[in-house]
């Protein structure tokens, strides 16, 4: 898991200093790539535990600190890694080069606490970095700010929560010094230095970590997580950031539902994952897409099947992606879209019944194409666009509409587009019979995630428990005539929907498992409150959203 506690959401002032901005060439070339490979790993893949979350919390600190004596990793191959990645279509690469536990994956000289005193005693950042160096691939190294594990640094575990009788900030920070010295001179050049859990680290400390690795390497990017917002760039979690043209930002999210390597975790589906990525870029934003390893040192096979798929695709559809800027039509539910040069692509995820149709453009339409194959019908008016495509010819994923117009697309601004199909129940508030408490934390898995919008967030109930409810309150009452629930993976053996009539529940649908892509549609109900009852299960629910639609907003 990268993080909980995170530093600032957005980017802090920058000094005026050289040092303290990018150079623009690094950065475009980063935008440029769009997609990248995220990979952690490390001794906790052997406990099948969390990565540094769970160490003194759901296992005892000197267990986890002892993982390291296990780690063998047979099958560990840095060109197997590099092959998926350059397989799935991603451009660039950022390891875990030390995480929040403190264990060092390469042969530091500042602590024993490292790769080299395990069984595997090989230096995996030297390894990648090399066999990323032979495919042309950039590498990048994420570093953990806070070290729940070094004594001089004021905070250990659980999480970052305990304060050290003794601890010596300064120290801690000319060790940290001396391993991103180490890590940009000996594995270098690096694309960027990934910060995490800035614990300790106000901006003013943030902004001199920018500036050491700036100084050892002039050309390097620096995310946001360096110590109060000071970077170059945003790092929205577990979730597609917003249409932002001014600031780059890159999300960063699983292909399963954890970080690094659980026995029990699960692969997203492929819609969801590339719907994750053309939203980002649709949004102006990069794509970081995590994998982790086994306790063997090779990729998970259903993860490395995933990302051949999105491979494919990327293959087939890739220029809409690479080398592309956000916009001009800000991102709706039902619509992002990308552009470089004098062509616009439109993706669309969800069609109206006939026509879709876009705000006005300020250019010429010259021609245009459906780069997913089929025919397309394209009228362009003073009010708008009006596009049609035989429902035979529309993706269940994405549909590509290439748009060439008469000017440089990167000369418009903005088009804000109103989404439609919007759920009644998205935005408003909603209880749970229990939510997931992680370290305190009881909103990371709340009845809110499942009314969000959102396919990346998700309510969960408490650990061990396999049924609960949720509970939608839609603010008054409202007439629908369908409803939608959002899994990644199939839940539930026994679930019913209901809605509040007086003082009762009334059951008004009633099934097995929900699966992947679940809706159902029944007679009008009008209501103000209705629920998920989850009555039999053979493992923990997890639903990401429980959606409810009026009649005149059904596709």
């Amino acid at each position: 898991m990268v993080g909980i506690s995170r530093a600032g959401e957005g980017l802090a002032p920058k000094p005026s200093e050289p040092w303290a901005k990018p150079y623009p060439s690094s950065l475009k070339a980063w935008q440029d790539s769009r997609f990248g490979m995220f990979i952690h790993w490390g001794p906790c893949v052997v406990g099948d535990t969390r990565i540094s979350w769970s160490r003194g919390e759901a296992m005892p600190i000197e267990q986890y600190d002892n993982l390291y004596k296990k780690l063998e990793a047979p099958k560990f191959d840095p060109n197997a890694w590099v092959a998926t990645a350059k397989a799935a279509g991603m451009k660039y690469i950022v390891f875990t080069a030390k995480h929040h536990d403190g264990f060092s994956m390469w042969d530091t000289k500042q602590s024993d606490y490292n790769v080299m005193h395990s069984p595997l005693a090989r230096d995996v950042v030297k390894e990648l970095s090399e066999a990323c160096r032979r495919e042309g691939m950039p590498l990048g190294i994420y570093y953990s700010v806070c070290d729940w594990h070094q004594p001089d640094f004021p905070r250990t575990s659980p999480a970052g929560t305990v304060k050290r009788e003794k601890s010596d900030l300064p120290a801690y920070r000319r060790y940290m010094g001396a391993q991103l010295t180490e890590l940009i001179k000996n594995y270098g050049p690096l694309q960027t230095i990934w910060f995490d859990v800035p614990q300790e680290f106000n901006q003013q400390m943030g902004w001199e970590n920018v500036k050491l690795v700036r100084e050892l390497q002039p050309n390097i990017l620096v995310n946001n997580r360096a110590g109060g917002g000071a970077g170059d760039f945003n790092t929205p979690e577990q979730k597609v950031g917003g249409f932002d043209m001014e600031n780059p930002w890159e999300t960063c999210m699983t292909v399963s539902r954890g970080w690094s390597w659980r026995s029990r975790d699960e692969t997203k589906p492929l819609k969801l994952c590339l719907r994750s990525l053309i939203q980002a870029a649709g949004g102006n934003g990069n794509f970081l897409f995590n994998v982790s390893p086994r306790p063997d040192g090779a990729l998970e096979s259903e993860q490395v099947e995933r990302l051949k798929q999105m491979g494919a695709w990327m293959q087939a559809n890739g220029e809409s992606i690479y080398g592309t800027r956000g916009g001009p039509y800000m991102a709706a539910r039902h619509i992002v879209s990308t552009r470089k040069a004098n062509t616009i692509y439109l993706h669309v995820l969800d069609w109206p019944e006939d026509t879709l149709i876009l705000p006005a453009l300020p250019a010429k339409v010259l021609s245009s194409r459906v780069l997913t194959g089929g025919h397309v019908s394209l009228d362009q008016t003073a009010e708008g666009l009006k596009i049609r495509i035989d429902k035979g010819d529309r993706k269940e994923i994405d549909t590509i509409i290439a748009v060439e117009i008469d000017k440089p697309a990167m000369e418009m601004a903005a088009i804000p587009v109103k989404s439609f199909n919007v759920p009644i129940t998205e935005g408003k508030t909603g209880k749970a019979s229990s939510v997931r408490n992680v370290l305190g934390n009881v909103t990371r898995y709340s009845a809110a995630a499942v009314l969000d919008g959102r396919e990346t967030t998700r309510w969960r109930p408490e650990e061990g428990v396999n049924t609960g409810w949720i509970e939608v309150d839609l603010g008054s009452e409202q007439a629908f005539e369908k409803a939608a629930i959002v899994v990644s993976t199939r839940t539930g053996k026994r679930f019913t929907l209901e809605y509040k009539k007086g003082d009762a529940w009334q059951t008004f649908h009633e099934g097995n498992s929900i699966d992947p892509g679940f809706s159902v549609q029944f007679a009008p109900i009008t209501a103000r409150y209705v629920r998920l009852n989850i009555l039999e299960s053979d493992n923990e629910p997890s639903i990401s959203e429980f959606q409810l639609f009026r009649a005149s907003e059904r596709k």
